[in-house]
């Protein structure tokens, strides 16, 4: 984690200057786009310390121990954002999918910085799969606790499932990933494929 504080500082400091000069609603999604970028850091701490406790290698660290120290950090800014606000059914979407974008963003630039970006194929896939993959997690997570915390019964037990759903889709991505060779590339394109999927099948229900 080469200097990765001072990365993130520099990425956050000019969304704090512009959160005071936005509106209700965009200083709602800035202040989401920070507590992404916060516990995507926090992640890489966490993620460190248990490797090193669990003597994990690379191989467990990446498929075992990120997916479920990733997904659970990025659940507590919307864990707050409910108990406190209580908010709608749509704001509880854009608060998980712009927590998820945000938490892939620092992400990449912190992969970026650690490994070169002389592959522009590589990190391109690469990129764009990553944010594919955080993005349907948010869209998973978001959706089903709109659903989930109408209902008083339902909130703890689907709040539950649906951390364990994102759980699972990170680890099979990282299985993938770390595979690597077709699988790899399999892995960058499956998650924008099932957004596109989800899409279509909106707008054919619509219809």
């Amino acid at each position: 984690m080469t200097y990765i504080e001072n990365i993130f500082l520099c990425m956050v400091s000019p969304l704090l200057v512009a959160a005071l000069c936005m509106g209700k609603r965009q200083l709602r999604l800035l202040l989401f786009c920070i507590a992404g970028m916060g516990v995507c850091l926090l992640s890489a701490y966490i993620n460190t310390f248990l490797a090193a406790v669990c003597r994990a290698d690379v191989l467990a660290a990446t498929v075992e121990i990120a997916p479920v120290v990733e997904e659970m950090m990025k659940l507590l800014p919307l864990a707050f954002y409910l108990l406190v606000f209580e908010p709608e059914g749509e704001k509880i979407k854009s608060a998980a999918v712009t927590v998820a974008l945000a938490f892939a963003t620092f992400e990449n630039v912190c992969y970026l910085i650690q490994n070169g970006a002389d592959r522009f194929s590589f990190i391109f896939f690469r990129g764009f799969g990553t944010g594919a993959m955080h993005v349907l997690c948010g869209l998973i997570v978001g959706g089903g606790l709109a659903y989930a915390w109408q209902r008083t019964w339902l909130k703890i037990a689907g709040t539950c499932g649906l951390l364990g759903a994102a759980i699972t889709l990170h680890a099979i991505y990282n299985l993938l990933i770390a595979y690597g060779g077709a699988a790899q590339y399999m892995a960058y394109a499956l998650p924008a494929l099932l957004i596109a999927a989800g899409r279509l099948f909106r707008f054919g229900r619509r219809e």
